[in-house]
């Protein structure tokens, strides 16, 4: 083998490493998707308290887990369902504050999805 085979075959990424890069890509977009859609149903009063509360308690389930990807993505859909709750308060601020994170929280998601997606995609293009 010379140099250029060489050199050509760490390039390659493993199997392994691409299918991380597309789960992770649809996860995160699929999040992101979620937290938007969380938000818009927020905002009405009893389906936003309704859904928040759920979403809320799924989290808390999650978190019980023993898997630390589970605990991690619990922690995150507690996070969410328990800021749609408190987007239902009458403060102002409260509002104001837990829609921001989640709107911030919603875009952070769906950038790391697409960034993910992007390196899947240029992995299985090298692959080719």
């Amino acid at each position: 083998m010379n140099e250029n085979e060489i050199e050509k075959k760490s390039i390659i990424p493993s199997t392994s490493s691409l299918s991380k890069f597309g789960i992770t890509a649809i996860g995160y977009t699929a999040a992101g998707i979620f937290i938007f859609l969380l938000q818009v149903f927020a905002r009405f009063r009893g389906l936003g308290l309704v859904i928040g509360g759920i979403v809320c308690l799924i989290g808390i389930g999650s978190l019980m887990s023993k898997d630390p990807a589970d605990k991690k993505a619990g922690a995150i859909i507690t996070a969410a369902g328990a800021l749609a709750l408190l987007s239902k308060l009458n403060i102002p601020v409260v509002t104001a504050i837990s829609g921001t994170i989640l709107s911030i929280g919603a875009i952070g998601l769906l950038v790391m999805g697409i960034w993910n997606g992007i390196k899947f995609l240029v992995g299985l293009k090298r692959r080719s």
